[in-house]
């Protein structure tokens, strides 16, 4: 019997997932947890009793953030079989497949931050950059292994040593096969200017940020800790955009933060327009054990929920516009599993008759509810 992952949350867990993978005894199933709100802990105690009906014989070992977190409650899960927390300040890095075109390689781990509402850093503890030999040769072997595409993650990697536009400067020169270079969510206040000239003038370095932005209202963003103001967002964007003109904006979005007023809910709505996101992640804002978040003058429920709602209609209409605009013009396009695929700035793309691994510059001709279609050019 063989050793299965089941992964909750970001891309590094999916990363990690792999080396845990690698190291574990036939027969182990692993559910790597998330913790980043309530319903992430709640699907993962879901997803620990749904493997056991399913997988009766498997030996079901429970890791990451919310077994960090909360390891006694996970231990009395009769469904666990070890709970298995680790000493995040000395990681290895974690490099691995999620599909086999894509790979996710970990730089850097753990948050020096203290956002009101994040326990993160409480699972992960503070900031550790992973040694750079260490990554180089991770992405050399993924690529070896047959990856076209790498995506450098971490819990916050615009903090690595040295700044995040240098490593990849040296990535990317190192390994001159590293074709398409992909990161995860920056945190905008660490874009530094390396970074920035890099999406100018280096064509591996992909066209798609996703920032952690988190509210679009002053105030909020105050008593959320960020270290960000809506005008400080506005202005990183303006600067990408001037950079590398076809780059595309995703953003962490917290809809119902404590103390939110309907006018600081629509700064938000507005935030979609003014950094012109086109892939908004929306989470209704839920507090988490041991935040100040969670002692600050709640929303009711109900409203959080329709604010979320509000927020999620009022992206995907944006997204819809962006989608439409792009039928009828041609797209560098990556296809990644069963003829879909994503171009270079993360639209995802329906190209019939493609095969895994394929890569080249598709005629954008339609679209459904959530992708392009297209051919690719003869």
């Amino acid at each position: 019997m063989s050793v299965e992952t089941i992964t909750l949350g970001c891309r590094l867990n999916f990363a990690e997932s792999e080396a845990l993978k690698a190291r574990a005894p036939d027969g182990t199933l692993i559910v790597n947890s998330c913790a980043v709100t309530n319903e992430a802990v709640r699907q993962t105690r879901q997803t620990i009793r749904r493997a056991r009906r399913e997988r009766p014989d498997a030996r079901i070992v429970a890791t990451g953030c919310a077994v960090q977190l909360d390891p006694q409650a996970f231990r009395a899960m009769p469904e666990v079989d070890e709970v298995l927390t680790r000493d995040f300040s000395r990681p290895a890095v974690a490099a691995g497949f999620r599909q086999r075109v894509r790979s996710f390689v970990a730089v850097q781990t753990g948050c020096d931050h203290r956002c009101t509402f994040c326990t993160i850093w409480q699972a992960r503890g503070p900031s550790v950059t992973l040694p750079y030999p260490a990554v180089r040769d991770a992405i050399a072997r993924e690529l070896d292994a047959g990856a076209a595409e790498i995506v450098l993650t971490g819990v916050d990697i615009t903090a690595v040593g040295g700044g995040l536009g240098q490593l990849c400067e040296r990535l990317l020169r190192d390994l001159p096969n590293l074709a398409r270079l992909r990161l995860s969510s920056l945190d905008s206040m660490e874009v530094d200017d390396a970074l920035l000239a890099l999406f100018a003038g280096e064509p591996r370095l992909l066209p798609h940020v996703h920032l952690s932005l988190q509210h679009g209202d002053d105030l909020i963003l105050k008593r959320m800790k960020r270290r960000h103001l809506r005008g400080d967002a506005i202005r990183l964007v303006e600067r990408l955009k001037a950079a590398r003109p076809e780059l595309t904006v995703g953003a962490d979005l917290i809809a119902g933060f404590p103390t939110e007023s309907e006018e600081a809910a629509t700064n938000t709505i507005r935030l979609l327009d003014d950094c012109r996101i086109v892939a908004a992640h929306v989470f209704p804002f839920s507090p988490r054990p041991n935040t100040p978040a969670a002692r600050m003058p709640q929303l009711a429920p109900e409203l959080v929920k329709a604010r979320a709602g509000r927020l999620r209609q009022a992206a995907a209409e944006r997204r819809s516009a962006w989608l439409n605009g792009l039928v009828g013009t041609i797209q560098p396009v990556l296809i990644e599993n069963r003829e879909k695929g994503h171009t270079d700035n993360f639209a995802p793309v329906f190209v019939a008759g493609s095969v895994r691994g394929q890569a080249g510059h598709a005629r954008i001709t339609g679209r459904t509810a959530d992708h392009l279609t297209g051919s690719f050019k003869e």
